[in-house]
């Protein structure tokens, strides 16, 4: 993050009593959810982007905390563990993933599907990310793919629309919508970099409408992103925002792997919850069904969790 960036995030964190407290502890359901709370059962996927600082980058209170969530992980031995992107700061290269990642969440590799950040492209073409992933991270040039979880299926994309295309017709969307009717789930979770909906300091993106367009005609229930450093559930919402409580799909942002925090000033509409605090997401996938519960590091007093069925 440039100087005057972070000088301003530290301002606006100083003006709301700092960035490690929480905005909301709210705990409400998402729109889909169901009055009494679901009993679900199935795999379990953790997720967080922005994850690693550089090598020899001290920890601070509001900075490189990612040994901290590599230790929540750890405790939740998840099935699965969804990386958001930005994995490796400040350009990505393979040197830097070698130094600071592979060190701290680097223990989870034997389950872990990433996504491609804008920061992974400091390094071109994302050279370090790739060769650190492999085929785990999709082709090369690329970063899209797709994976079975339990009864769910799971799509992962690659935000960074301006190097390899989201939009109708790009051979990213084309994929997807092939994807799709080649995997026909009752549940569809999907998960990329940037988000689509974000009331963090980055904000929206509509350059992903066409992807979420495409998730949507399909019926996908949950997407996931990073970016903005901050955790913040959407009710579900169709591609233009509109709520949505039938077809719509359910937003997390989740920032908060460890790198900093970013404040939210102000909540979007359709947003439901929202802090700036450290921490991953843990996700039961079930079958028409799932779970969800926010982990944050020990002694942050913020919880978000919830159930819903599937369309």
């Amino acid at each position: 993050m440039r100087a005057g960036v972070a000088l301003g995030v530290l301002l606006a964190c100083a003006a709301l009593a700092g960035c490690g407290g929480a905005s909301s502890s709210a705990t409400t359901a998402a729109a889909r959810t169901q009055p009494a709370p679901l009993r679900v059962h199935g795999p379990t996927l953790v997720a967080a982007g922005d994850v690693a600082c550089a090598p020899g980058e001290p920890r601070t209170r509001f900075a490189c905390h990612q040994l901290d969530t590599a230790a929540l992980i750890a405790r939740l031995r998840p099935d699965a563990v969804a990386a958001l992107g930005d994995l490796q700061y400040e350009a990505g290269s393979l040197a830097d993933f070698q130094g600071s990642f592979d060190r701290t969440w680097g223990r989870f590799r034997d389950r872990m599907h990433p996504a491609a950040g804008n920061h992974e492209y400091g390094t071109p073409g994302a050279a370090g990310y790739f060769a650190s992933f492999g085929t785990r991270a999709g082709q090369p040039g690329e970063g899209w793919y797709s994976y079975a979880l339990g009864s769910w299926h799971v799509v992962v994309l690659n935000a960074n629309c301006d190097i390899v295309g989201c939009g109708s017709g790009s051979p990213q969307q084309r994929w997807l919508a092939a994807d799709l009717v080649a995997h026909p789930a009752r549940c569809t979770l999907a998960y990329w970099h940037q988000p689509r909906f974000s009331s963090g300091l980055h904000g929206p993106d509509a350059a992903l409408a066409p992807l979420w367009r495409t998730l949507q005609r399909s019926g996908a229930d949950v997407a996931l992103s990073g970016h903005d450093h901050d955790y913040e559930r959407f009710a579900a919402q169709d591609a233009d925002g509109r709520l949505d409580r039938t077809h719509g799909i359910v937003q997390f942002v989740v920032g908060t792997g460890g790198k900093s925090h970013y404040p939210i000033l102000l909540a979007r509409r359709n947003s439901r919850a929202h802090a700036s605090v450290f921490g991953v997401l843990a996700l039961t996938l079930g079958r028409g069904a799932y779970r969800w519960r926010f982990v944050a590091e020990p002694g942050v007093g913020f919880r978000d969790g919830g159930t819903a069925r599937c369309h």
